[in-house]
């Protein structure tokens, strides 16, 4: 599910917030119908869950678990970069 770019944008838009398709469409750059397909995507995996409220229906994470598994995935992509990673220097910040 985390292999197409929209995807994990999506999941990144949807970390501190509920958002409804057009407003998710408008934050990754792709049109509401491309943002609909991907998200009834994520749905299908338990990823993503919905609710509507009259004509709109708004998306959220389903758990905490999408949430970390694109966290992971950055820090991760960081490691292949080389040097110390962000995650790295905001964890020394933290113990100081």
């Amino acid at each position: 599910m985390l292999a197409d770019a929209t995807r994990v944008r999506l999941i990144l838009a949807l970390r501190d917030a509920e958002l409804s398709v057009n407003q998710l469409a408008g934050i990754v750059g792709k049109s509401p119908a491309a943002v609909s397909q991907h998200l009834a995507k994520m749905r299908l995996a338990r990823m993503v869950s919905s609710r509507q409220d009259g004509t709109k229906v708004f998306y959220r994470l389903a758990n905490e678990h999408a949430r970390q598994l694109v966290t992971d995935a950055i820090f991760q992509a960081e490691h292949a970069l080389g040097g110390t990673p962000l995650h790295h220097h905001k964890e020394a910040e933290d113990n100081r």
